[in-house]
């Protein structure tokens, strides 16, 4: 599917350069651990509590996007992204807070963990400061790793799994479409960038995959602030 969603320069050479990293994340203990239904609640509510304060931070960031994008489709495109992320993408992690017992007090008193902070800090600043090029090389990865990994776990998850809800919604074809909509930005972006600009597009490209890597490690390992 990967290959299929490449279609153009940039993303081809993005997912051939990070490829490593996303085997490492497709594979890793808490997907793993969700793919089979194992992972346990705890990893999970730590998991969808962070995922929830990142999406308010990621539709700022796409909100800047469409205010930097040179074209209207792509504003219409960015600015309807920052609508799903925190509205249509909330409503699914509130179906978890409900069942989980998370209300909107304990929600708001939770602070952002240490990869949550860094993830959310470093994408509003680099939607702010960077060119519009370089915002969507750090979009990206949010998108097409969910998705692949949606898949990926989609393929092998049992119909009675728990976290079924959350694997149909990052495998369904509404995301699916969303995602290459995102990819195809992202190579029109890039065809007319130059070569130092494109070299930072890819330098986004990969943090921002580390940084995936990272918030879902968080999660499984319970990482928070020492002080």
């Amino acid at each position: 599917m990967a290959e299929q969603l490449s279609a153009g320069r940039f993303s081809q050479e993005a997912w051939a350069r990070n490829l490593a990293a996303f085997e490492a994340i497709r594979t890793m203990p808490f997907n793993a651990e969700l793919a089979d239904g194992s992972l346990s609640r705890e990893r999970f509510r730590r998991y969808i509590v962070q995922d929830a304060h990142y999406l308010i931070g990621f539709g700022r960031a796409l909100a800047l996007a469409a205010a930097k994008a040179p074209h209207p489709d792509r504003i219409v495109q960015f600015a309807r992204g920052a609508e799903t992320a925190i509205v249509v993408e909330r409503a699914l992690h509130g179906g978890f807070f409900q069942e989980y017992g998370i209300d909107a007090g304990t929600f708001a008193a939770t602070p952002l963990s240490p990869a949550c902070d860094h993830y959310v800090a470093w994408l509003i600043a680099t939607a702010y400061a960077e060119p519009y090029e370089v915002v969507l090389g750090a979009l990206l990865p949010c998108f097409w790793i969910y998705a692949e990994v949606g898949r990926d776990i989609f393929a092998r998850a049992k119909p009675d799994n728990p976290y079924r809800a959350w694997i149909d919604t990052y495998a369904g074809e509404e995301f699916g479409e969303a995602v290459a909509a995102m990819i195809a930005a992202t190579d029109e972006a890039a065809a007319d960038a130059s070569p130092a600009l494109r070299a930072r597009m890819h330098a986004a490209y990969t943090h921002a995959t580390r940084l995936e890597f990272g918030f879902w490690d968080s999660a499984y390992r319970d990482l928070t602030w020492a002080l």
